[in-house]
C-alpha cells in the first residue's frame, strides 16, 4: 500500500501510463486500487503526507523494459506534453546498472518509486546488443563501466550528486574516447544536472554534446541519446 497526499494526485498520472481504477473509497479512509496488465497497485491518502520524504518503494518485473518504457513514455507525453525527467514526479530511462538488473524508474506524484527491472536478465562485463536497457553493443568502450557505475548511484540509489562525480572523472580519465563513446555520457550527465537543479550546467552539457563532430553512421549508433538530448533542452527551455 502506497502513501499519497491525495488520490486524486495518483490517479491522473498513473492514467497517463495506462493503469485503470479498479476500486476507490472515500470514507472510512480514502483507498484506491490500480491495474496494468499484471500490475496491481493500492494507494491510501494521507492529508500532511509529504512526497519528497516518501519511502514506498515497487519492485515491478517484466521481460522487456524497453517496450514498457516507450509505452509509459508515449502516454506521459500524450498527457503532459513532455516526458517529466526532474522533480517528482519523472521517470528515468532504462539503463543498466552495476551490480542489479537493467531497468528504469518512474517516481509518481506521491513521491513512491516503481523500480521496474528486466525478469531473468543480470549483470553482465560486456553491455547488451540491443539499446532496450540504454546500450548499444556498437557504442559500448571505454566509458561503458562509467555508465554502470553512474546509472547504479544514480538511478538505483537516488543520489545525483555522486552519480555526476563518477560521469565527470570518468569523462576526465578518458579524454580520448571517441564522440560516440562520450555522448551517452554527456547526455546522462546533463539528465542528472536536470534532476538536481543545475539548469545552466545542464544547459552547457547539451551544447557539448550539440558541438560533437558524429557522421551520420555515429548519429545512427547514438540516435536514442540525441532524441533524449533534445527533448532535455525542451524541457529546460
Amino acid at each position: 500500500m502506497l502513501p499519497c497526499r491525495q488520490l486524486d494526485d495518483v490517479v491522473p498520472f498513473y492514467a497517463a501510463l495506462g493503469f485503470e481504477q479498479t476500486y476507490r473509497q472515500e470514507r472510512p479512509n480514502p483507498y484506491l486500487c490500480l491495474n496494468r496488465g499484471g500490475i496491481d497497485l493500492h494507494f491510501f491518502g494521507l492529508a500532511d503526507f509529504d512526497p519528497a520524504n516518501s519511502l514506498g518503494n515497487v519492485g515491478v518485473l517484466v521481460p522487456d523494459t524497453g517496450a514498457l518504457f516507450d509505452e509509459f513514455a508515449a502516454g506521459l507525453r500524450a498527457a503532459y506534453g513532455k516526458l517529466p525527467m526532474a522533480g517528482i514526479p519523472r521517470i528515468t530511462r532504462p539503463r543498466r546498472k552495476q551490480g542489479t538488473t537493467g531497468g528504469f524508474t518512474v517516481v509518481d506524484p506521491g513521491g513512491n518509486w516503481l523500480r521496474i527491472s528486466s525478469t531473468g536478465d543480470t549483470e553482465t562485463e560486456t553491455a547488451p546488443d540491443s539499446d532496450t536497457d540504454g546500450w548499444s553493443g556498437a557504442r559500448a568502450g571505454r566509458l561503458d563501466r562509467v555508465m554502470l557505475n553512474a546509472a547504479r548511484q544514480g538511478d538505483a540509489h537516488g543520489d545525483e550528486a555522486a552519480a555526476i562525480a563518477v560521469l565527470e572523472a570518468g569523462l576526465a580519465r578518458h579524454p580520448d574516447a571517441t564522440a560516440v563513446e562520450r555522448v551517452p555520457v554527456l547526455v546522462y550527465l546533463a539528465e542528472l544536472l536536470h534532476r538536481s537543479g543545475q539548469t545552466e550546467r545542464a544547459l552547457a552539457t547539451l551544447a557539448t554534446v550539440e558541438a560533437l563532430d558524429l557522421d551520420e553512421a555515429g548519429r545512427t549508433v547514438v540516435a536514442t541519446d540525441l532524441r533524449t538530448a533534445a527533448e532535455l533542452r525542451a524541457e529546460i527551455s
